[in-house]
Formats: structure tokens, sequence, C-alpha cells
């Protein structure tokens, strides 16, 4: 008896130490995200001996630089700037035309529990990179690189550029930018969904079937240094009028409402009939609203519902979007604060404008013929006036810009 005792507990040892070591043998999603950022995995990850390649470490020792000099310029100082400025922030904060910028949601909303963001962009894929053909590694780093150019460099993402690196080969669409921003905000991914929302909001698992006109997106739950679990949300949606309807996008974002909301370098697309219910949405479900010029017209927003703090300088838009300027907007920003950072298409700090608007408690059903209704058509945007041109900034010694 003693010796089939024996014989058992010998077995479920090895059996314990097997299942360590196959535990010990997968790549974790922490462990990806940190790798991709130029950050080193865990000891025991099978992404170990890729770190002693001399591409990644290349990698490694541009981002430690690019990320380090964002921080100091732009990052530590906006965290700085809601602090001071965000009284009570709510748990859920919504990132309209985001494209994959988990960086500047955190920086401004880090006590969020909860972040939605929704654009057009793909969710892609991040697969086993150990598995992947020799060579592709270095291809896909050299990517993201690419990929984040112009947001480290300028606080946006281009667009058009875009759509062609988060397509390039097997790492791809914002997945891999999602992981690598989470590791360099300090998070810890705990784990990663596909989901799903059917058009009447509710979310499904991947492998589910949720009908026509699914949205598809990612739902990573991570941790920062308090240890507490949190959740990002991205979605590939179309934010068109056409597309919100069609969609079950808002209405899941309504079951988290309401929150506080970011829009940043949004195309002006709010200023065009076309995303109209995209704009009222965000005013009837944000508690704050952080923009700049891009976002919210001015002139949408009831007068009695809402308290402006605008901060910085208002220049009008740049060249590539023209009649945008608005003269409520300049009004406005003639009693502005200063701020220490640059954010927004116009990226220097002496010419970036940041606008708070603060709901009044209370006023979530504006008065009759109050806010501007999504049947108003857009007010045509008056003639700017002529500015002093902005002067010329010299680049500070050490200020990281993207030339690749």
């Amino acid at each position: 008896m003693f010796r089939s005792l024996r014989i058992a507990v010998a077995a479920l040892a090895l059996l314990a130490a097997a299942v360590s070591s196959v535990r010990a043998a997968e790549v974790t999603f922490d462990d990806t995200a940190r790798f991709l950022a130029g950050m080193q995995p865990s000891a025991d990850s099978p992404l170990l001996p890729l770190t002693r390649e001399p591409g990644w470490q290349r990698h490694a020792k541009f981002f430690d630089g690019a990320f380090a000099q964002l921080e100091q310029r732009q990052l530590s100082k906006i965290r700085d700037w809601a602090d001071v400025n965000l009284a009570a922030p709510r748990p859920t904060m919504f990132y309209m035309f985001s494209g994959p910028d988990f960086l500047y949601a955190n920086a401004f909303y880090s006590k969020a529990s909860t972040y939605v963001l929704g654009a057009l962009e793909p969710v892609g894929a991040v697969p086993d990179l150990t598995r992947l053909p020799r060579g592709s590694v270095g291809a896909a780093l050299y990517n993201i690189e690419r990929s984040l150019g112009s947001i480290l460099s300028f606080s946006f993402f281009i667009t058009k550029q875009m759509k062609v690196d988060l397509h390039a080969n097997q790492v791809n669409g914002t997945l891999p930018i999602l992981y690598v921003f989470l590791a360099r905000s300090g998070k810890t991914i705990r784990n990663v969904e596909m989901v799903a929302l059917d058009a009447k909001g509710g979310m499904h698992a991947a492998g589910d079937n949720p009908g026509p006109n699914a949205t598809h997106g990612v739902r990573i739950t991570f941790a920062g240094s308090d240890g507490e679990a949190r959740t990002l949300y991205y979605f590939s949606t179309d934010l068109s009028n056409a597309g919100a309807r069609n969609t079950g996008f808002l209405k899941f974002c309504e079951t988290l409402a309401p929150g506080n909301s970011l829009l940043k370098s949004a195309s002006y697309l709010m200023h065009s009939g076309n995303f109209t219910v995209v704009r009222d949405w965000l005013l009837a479900n944000s508690a704050t609203i952080i923009q700049d010029d891009s976002g919210i017209p001015l002139a949408n927003y009831g007068a009695r519902q809402w308290r402006f703090f605008p901060f910085g300088r208002y220049l009008g838009p740049i060249d590539e979007f023209p009649g945008r300027y608005q003269e409520r907007y300049a009004e406005l920003f003639t009693r502005a604060q200063p701020i220490d950072f640059g954010v927004g298409y116009r990226w220097r700090m002496h010419e970036s404008n940041l606008l708070l608007a603060v709901k009044v408690p209370g006023s979530e059903t504006p008065p009759s013929g109050e806010a501007t209704s999504s049947a108003d058509p857009t007010p045509k945007p008056p003639r700017p006036k002529r500015l002093r041109p902005p002067e010329s900034i010299p680049p500070s010694p050490g200020r990281f810009y993207w030339f690749r």
C-alpha cells in the first residue's frame, strides 16, 4: 500500500513538474508586450533568446530614448495638468477617433478604470513571435517603430501612413501598438480577448455569432503599479452617421456612461454634417470633455450646460484643414491659461490649444433649443481673422524627431 502511495506521489510530482514546464514555456501577453516595447520579458520567457539579437537591442535602445523624451516633454506634464484640473474623474473614459492611442488616454485620465477607444483602424493580431520565420521579427519591430513615428514626435497618428504600416506583416493592426503603449506606461497585461458587439450593443466572445453589422474589438485586462485590474476596450468602428446608427458601438458605450471624453487630432470630422450622431452622443454622455479645436465645434455646446476652461493658444486650424476657423473659439481663448506641453495638430507647446468642458450638474437635459440638434445644418464656419503668425520655435536640445 505504502509502495503504491509513493508511486502515486511521485507520479503527481512528475505531472506537476511537466505542467510547470509547459506554463514556463508559454509566451504570455505581458511578455509579448514588453518584447515589442523593447523591454526585457520575464526570466523564463521563450522570448528571452530573441532579446540577444542585435535588431532587438537596437530597437530597445531606440524606444528607451524616444519614450524617455516623450515622458519628460509631454506625458508627465499632462498628468500634472490633469491632477490639478480634473476634480472628480469618472471611472470610464471615452476616446473617439483615437486609433490605438492609449498613451494619451492614460496620461489625461490615469485614474480611469475602463478605457473605451473607437476608430476605423483594424484590431489586427500579434502571433506567437517565437514561431515567426527567421528575420521577420526584426521586420515587425521596425514596422512598429514606423507606425509610432508621428505620435512620438507630434502627439498624433498620421492616418494615411498608419493604414499602410498597420497592414504590413503578420504583426499587424492596432493590437501591437496597444501592447507597446501599455508596457511603456508601466502596465502589466493580464488577459487579452477578442470580442464583438451585436447591433444592440451586446458583447460576444470570439467564435460566437454576433449577427449582422457586428463591431469587432479587443478587451485587454491590465493592472498598474497599484495592482488593481483595469479594462481597455478598442473597437474598430465607423463613427460616421451611417456607421453609428447601424452598429451597436454607441449602445455599448451607453452602458458605461456617463464618462469623461477625450478628442484630439480628430480631423474636424464633427464639424461636418456626417458625424452629428457621435457628436451629440458625446455631448449627452460626457461629464467632461477634453479636446483641441478639431473636436466638437464650440457652437454645438449648450451654453447653459457647460462651463469652459481654455488652456494654451488658439491659432486656428493648420493648412490641411481650411475653413474650420472658429471665431467663438478665438474669443474664448483670449482668457486662456498657459500650458507647458503641446498637443494636437499644432503640437508645438506655444501653439497648442486645449479646452476642458465641464458639464454643469443637473443639466443633462438641455433646455429646448439650447443645443444644436443633429438635424440642424452645421453652421458655416466664419471667416478667420488675420492673426499674427506664430514665432518660429527652434527645437530644444535632445528633442526627439522622426526622420525615417
